[in-house]
């Protein structure tokens, strides 16, 4: 999740209160200008707009007219009005982005490399609960279990993070170090990790680049991590009962998953004993949003600590992805339907309350992102148009949510 993060610095003294029609000129340069409105900074946020057309490409446009209005410390907006009108919004002030103390990034990942050791360790130990004979060397080999899940877990999201962070730069857009978010005595030892944007990025074109950037390159070391890990995981009968006391956890499937579950094994895990009187289809169908029911006495996959770190690593990914506010899908949806998007905030939170019926979870991301799901990265220039090979990349990451959204992402059954 990207936070927007922006300071604008006043000029005390702008010449052009003496002299307005300066901006007007300059303005008039790159825009066929119908109508001027001054406003009030305090109130509106804006000194002057100006309807019209912008001449030419918008992109280059708006380069023009930041640059000519720099010096005045003046920031140009560019929106879309009604009618189809262009808007040329003058803010005074330049963007100045807030120092960053990279001190608490590094503090925040020496405790989540700690953290995520820690649950890899948990995860891996299969010795005696109880800490008795056997213990030590049941240790020893969770260690190693557990650093092979640390260092998978972390490349996905180092990836994840950096392909946002080296995205922004690229474009000159401010921007912070990954923030780590250790999470200790969790299942994964880490919420994830987030960057924040210190200033807005200039257009659509740079939004979606930003947005995009994170999930492809974390996908480019998940998949590998998961593949492997998948080639060192066996496949083992499920119990057709638990004992008393004991429980059993099974991870959620996505379309992705289970095609490499199948690309690995050659069938679909977990295997039922039996259709229950289903045709495959309808069973597969059934269990991928439900969860249910479990295959007991059936086959399955049980994953490998590297196997467990790429699982989970299409799990965030499909996290990011939901297409609403600061999330990585909700810049990218901005950036391919521009505020049409906040159209879709109530239908996609409406879906996510849904999907609470068959996984209590979503019902915590559906509160998160009903207080944090309506902002948006606004971009400067709001006007210039995603080109076609961005347009289709919006619609890859659109699809990339499609396989790897894993509607029950975690199911614990337990016997009492």
């Amino acid at each position: 999740m990207e936070a927007l993060e922006t300071q604008e610095g006043l000029s005390e003294e702008p010449s052009f209160t003496q002299h307005p029609e300066i901006l007007t000129t300059l303005v008039a340069r790159i825009m066929r200008v119908e109508s001027v409105t001054w406003g009030d900074p305090q109130r509106q946020g804006w000194l002057v707009r100006f309807r019209g057309q912008i001449l030419g490409d918008t992109e280059a446009a708006y380069a023009q007219l930041e640059s000519a209005l720099k010096p005045y410390e003046i920031t140009p907006l560019f929106r879309m009005g009604r009618g189809h009108k262009h808007e040329v919004l003058l803010v005074p002030g330049l963007l100045k982005p807030k120092p960053s103390r990279a001190i608490w990034n590094a503090v925040l990942f020496v405790l989540t490399v700690l953290s995520v050791l820690a649950a890899g360790v948990s995860y891996a130990y299969q010795g005696p609960p109880d800490f008795g004979p056997g213990a030590r060397e049941a240790l020893r080999e969770a260690l190693s279990g557990g650093l092979a899940f640390t260092v998978s877990l972390l490349a996905i999201l180092l990836a994840h993070e950096f392909g946002h962070y080296l995205a922004a730069r690229y474009h000159g857009t401010e921007v912070t170090l990954p923030y780590f978010l250790p999470f200790p005595f969790s299942i994964f030892g880490t919420l994830g990790a987030f960057i924040s944007l210190k200033t807005p990025p200039r257009n659509k074109k740079v939004l979606l680049d930003i947005g995009i950037a994170g999930p492809l390159a974390g996908m480019v070391v998940a998949l590998p991590v998961l593949l492997i890990g998948l080639h060192l995981s066996p496949v083992q009968p499920l119990p057709t009962s638990l004992p008393e006391g004991s429980g059993l956890m099974l991870e959620g499937n996505s379309i992705l998953y289970l095609f490499s579950k199948w690309l690995v094994f050659g069938k679909l895990l977990p295997a039922p004993v039996d259709y229950g009187g289903l045709s495959p289809v309808l069973y597969w169908l059934k269990f991928f949003f439900t969860g249910h029911p479990i295959p007991w006495g059936g086959q399955d996959v049980y994953l490998h600590p590297v196997a467990w770190a790429g699982w989970a690593g299409l799990l965030v990914t499909a996290f990011n992805l939901i297409p609403l506010g600061t999330l990585d899908g909700g810049h990218v949806l901005y950036a391919f339907l521009g505020e049409k998007a906040r159209n879709l905030f109530w239908p996609l939170l409406g879906g996510l309350l849904l999907l609470g019926f068959v996984w209590s979870g979503w019902w915590f991301w559906a509160f998160l992102l009903f207080f944090l799901g309506r902002a948006y990265a606004e971009p400067l220039d709001q006007i210039t148009p995603l080109d076609g090979k961005r347009r289709a990349l919006a619609i890859a990451g659109m699809v990339l949510l499609v396989l790897v959204f894993t509607p029950i992402p975690l199911q614990v059954v337990s016997a009492f």
